[in-house]
């Protein structure tokens, strides 16, 4: 691979405090030589043909997205996902790092399954991609799983996500075992007790439409219940997509105390509110459900101050059979891959967040979160790179995204800003056309 040269971008490197216009180097081992003005000229006439030159004119130029929370349905699940279709989809929406969920048929519960993953993202090549091993075995929230094997074979964190750990022995065990190995416990929040056969949030719209609801209390109680134990244990607790006003309070205070708690948010509970319910779209199904506008404001708040870590998508693909049913019966969740970008950029357009806070969340804070190598863009370090044009828009078509699945509430909306060009490791991953559309 040539050395390569990006030139003349607006250069957004949250973890140096750097925005600037400037280029940026790459050597032959995907690796960043150098940042700063006027490298082009310092390199272009020495070095000839050695050097490929990226003209970047306009664009924002920043570390590569970091997803710390997707579903990619392989092994088990192939219909919905695969690792190589939700690594299109993560490239073509500026991520080069996707850290994917246990919850695949088998269950990642040990260490053969956690291999597996990491060889299959290897052929892919498309992004890495780290797997999340399950805190119990079969997430069927018995017995711990085989946590020590799976996180010597590469699994970053643990998490039956999709289900909570209802039983609060299993989740304190798990706490402390996690702790010697420096790994989060990633934790769905969510009391069934309150709320078992659900399909929204409980409140006047779930009265008005007729539907099943569960309470925010559901999701408070248990981030509350879980930072207790994380407070006894020493544990680290990363609370897994917050949606409600109390518990990104319950969050802060924690944090004040010196609790080790992380937590991210999704751009679908930070831009839509239980009212995206009202004409039945099971794409608006999800779990935790969309909440009222005062728990939307209150992540928003909570991303901009800090209290909440990062931004992470919870991609997860389902096919039409599971989509196109009544809205009772449809499975919970959304894709958010390639909509990620223009949903934050949406803060930023509303005033919530400046474009550097928008990148630390996308890709700096979640990277530093995990202690994921990545999220910076230093000499020496990965270059895993995106390129954006911030002025752009793009329309939303899910026929046309990368993904294997189109369930997605955003189909039809116009989104700021379109990802030009990913890079992983020095080489490109996704190569935007102008006028193509998600």
């Amino acid at each position: 691979m040539r050395k390569r040269l990006f030139s003349g971008a607006r250069i957004v490197d949250p973890a140096r405090g750097l925005d600037a216009v400037a280029d940026l180097l790459v050597g032959e081992d995907g690796r960043v030589l150098d940042v700063g003005p006027g490298l082009r000229r310092a390199t272009g006439s020495a070095a000839g043909g050695e050097v490929e030159v990226v003209p970047c004119s306009g664009l924002v130029l920043a570390p590569g997205f970091v997803d710390l929370h997707v579903h990619l349905r392989e092994p088990g699940q192939e219909y919905k996902e695969t690792i190589e279709t939700g690594g299109r989809a993560a490239a073509a929406g500026g991520f080069t790092t996707v850290c994917c969920m246990a919850n695949t048929q088998p269950v990642n519960d040990n260490a053969s399954i956690t291999r597996f993953i990491l060889e299959r993202a290897a052929e892919a090549g498309l992004c890495r991609v780290l797997p999340i091993g399950a805190v119990s075995a079969g997430m069927r929230g018995e017995r711990l799983a085989d946590i020590g094997e799976m996180r010597a074979a590469g699994a970053v964190g643990f998490s039956d996500d999709g289900l909570p750990v209802m039983d609060a022995h299993l989740m304190r065990r798990a706490l402390e075992y996690t702790r010697t190995f420096g790994a989060p416990v990633i934790a769905h929040e969510e009391d069934r007790c309150l709320g078992c056969h659900w399909a929204m949030h409980e409140g006047e719209v779930s009265t008005a439409l007729g539907l099943p609801g569960i309470p925010g209390a559901a999701e408070d109680v248990m981030v509350a219940r879980d930072i207790v134990l994380a407070e006894d244990t020493g544990g680290w607790l990363h609370v897994a997509h917050v949606s409600t006003a109390r518990s990104v309070e319950l969050i802060r205070r924690a944090k004040e105390r010196g609790v080790r708690v992380t937590t991210e948010a999704t751009p679908h509970h930070f831009t839509l509110t239980h009212d995206a319910v009202r004409g039945y779209d099971t794409s608006t199904k999800m779990a935790p459900p969309l909440r009222p506008p005062g728990d939307v404001a209150a992540v928003v708040r909570g991303l901009a101050d800090g209290t909440i870590d990062c931004i992470a998508t919870d991609h997860a693909p389902h096919s039409r059979v599971e989509k196109e049913v009544e809205f009772e019966l449809a499975a919970n969740g959304v894709i958010g891959l390639e909509t990620a970008l223009g949903l934050t950029l949406g803060l930023v357009r509303a005033g919530h967040l400046g474009l550097s806070q928008a990148v630390a969340l996308l890709s700096t804070r979640p990277a530093a979160c995990f202690g994921i190598e990545g999220g910076r863009l230093a000499p020496g370090d990965r270059a895993d790179l995106v390129l954006f044009d911030p002025d752009a828009e793009l329309l939303v078509d899910p026929a046309q995204g990368h993904s294997r699945s189109r369930n997605t509430p955003f189909g039809g909306w116009t989104l700021p800003g379109r990802v030009r060009r990913t890079v992983l490791l020095g080489r490109d991953t996704f190569s935007g056309v102008p006028d193509a559309g998600v």
